[in-house]
């Protein structure tokens, strides 16, 4: 695909680095020539310089035959000013804008008035989609990542096996007999960063880290039975009172007791005005020891650094965990930083970026592909795909799990079939047959397998086996 993007910040640059890597044209703009001559330098892609509002920039970069623009500049305004320019003037098909704002991100009204106004195709938000990753991890304290797909119906989760726990020593074929009830498809093994055979025989030491798909309606009895169960998350502490830490706040009313830690005396003053008296707002410094200690960070079941400094919330988190913190996250921007710091100290390293690519791609895949989530920092995708036709138009429906063609690697996680209550979420046995409509999960260890399986979830006239 031909693909603009707009801004070549933390955003922009995760975005084009992902698409360039499944072998798209892509071109940057932005007015700083000298941020695109290093992307240019990194990536395959082509930079543009100038305010990607004005037509002719747009037309430079190519507008004229690009197939999506993605607008990720710094303010609202220009996000949605570039998109319906690209949209009114090239007929550009796709246009995705990052949106901060929640006059635009908060409901199905606001999000349409961006549609109908602006020409938005679809709407990005990161700081939510961050809020939403964060809210799932202090809901399954045990979880390493908790994704959803079949509108939640169906949940991946990731867990380190631990020692004492129900993983290690024993094979994955044995978890599935100790555990009859607990149905469920590990779809993945790591090992130091390896992946590593999921195959009946293969065993799990402690550290490896286990992807596990479930029904959600199960989740907790599949966590407790490949984990040990940690208490309930009752008290949170964040650092960080910017747009993440204030959603998450709002987000944790009523769940749990929540303190934030807030440098600036004005932004306190505004947290303190838009949050209910409950929440205790701080000023301070996160990596201040003698402030932790004064607000008992070591009684804390989760220490959220949610800063926009990667070095204050690796500090900030660490030093908690030090103090006693039974659990600390933090955002990290740099990838390399977030590979660094994931697993050690810091029991979880989110890189905002990485979080909304998922969406992203779900609009460049091909076939009927609903969701798709980016794992491994980008290396390994789930995707879930609506299964279309018959068995003489698809290549999946009419056939029984072992008759499909996956690429060498490739695994279905899970089948859901029907809406609603009604739905099940069904193991994918050797033979259960794939019916018209059923959403299939597959797991991806490798990008460069992706548009084999996307071919899955293509309805061909011509297909006959």
């Amino acid at each position: 695909m031909n693909i603009i993007i707009l801004g070549a910040g933390r955003v922009g640059e995760s975005v084009a680095e992902s698409l360039v890597s499944e072998q798209n044209d892509i071109t940057v703009i932005d007015m700083d020539p000298a941020r695109l001559r290093v992307l240019e330098e990194r990536l395959d892609l082509r930079g543009v310089v100038g305010n990607g509002i004005q037509p002719s920039v747009l037309g430079e970069a190519g507008a004229k035959d690009a197939d999506m623009v993605i607008a990720c500049a710094a303010t609202d305004e220009t996000n949605l000013v570039v998109c319906n320019v690209a949209h009114d003037v090239f007929n550009v098909p796709t246009t995705i804008a990052r949106l901060r704002s929640p006059e635009f991100t908060e409901g199905e009204e606001e999000t349409q008035l961006a549609r109908t106004s602006f020409s938005v195709s679809h709407v990005l938000c990161p700081e939510e989609s961050v809020m939403r990753y964060i809210h799932q991890l202090i809901s399954y304290p045990e979880a390493l990542q908790v994704l959803e797909f079949a509108d939640g119906r169906a949940s991946l989760i990731a867990v380190r096996a631990t020692h004492g726990g129900a993983l290690v020593g024993h094979t994955i074929g044995e978890i599935r007999e100790r555990f009859p009830h607990a149905e469920m498809r590990v779809v993945a093994l790591y090992r130091l960063d390896t992946e590593m055979e999921a195959s009946a025989r293969t065993r799990i030491l402690a550290g490896d880290e286990v992807f596990v798909l479930a029904d959600t309606r199960k989740i907790r009895y599949v966590l407790g039975a490949v984990h040990n169960i940690d208490k309930p998350v009752q008290r949170v502490m964040i650092a960080g009172g910017g747009k993440v830490g204030l959603r998450l706040a709002r987000s944790l009313v009523g769940q749990c007791e929540v303190k934030i830690l807030e440098r600036d005396k004005k932004r306190c003053e505004y947290l303190a005005s838009q949050l209910p008296s409950r929440i205790l707002v701080l000023q301070g410094d996160g990596a201040d020891e003698d402030l932790l200690e004064e607000e008992n960070v070591g009684e804390m079941d989760m220490f959220l650094a949610l800063t926009s400094d990667d070095e204050d919330n690796i500090m900030s988190a660490m030093l908690a965990k030090r103090l006693g913190a039974r659990r600390v996250l933090s955002l990290i921007n740099r990838r390399a930083y977030a590979d660094m710091m994931q697993g050690g100290t810091i029991d979880i390293a989110i890189s905002p970026s990485q979080t909304v690519i998922g969406e992203l791609l779900t609009h460049l895949r091909r076939g009927d592909v609903a969701v798709v989530h980016s794992l491994r920092r980008g290396a390994a995708e789930a995707i879930e795909g609506i299964a279309r036709g018959d068995v003489k138009t698809s290549k999946l429906v009419g056939r029984r799990v072992e008759e499909v063609r996956l690429p060498s690697g490739a695994r279905i996680g899970a089948i859901v079939r029907g809406e609603g209550r009604n739905s099940e979420v069904l193991m994918p046995h050797h033979d259960v047959l794939i019916e018209d409509g059923d959403h299939v999960i597959i797991f991806i260890p490798n990008k460069r397998l992706v548009r084999e399986v996307e071919k899955l979830f293509q309805v061909s006239a011509t297909f006959f086996g």
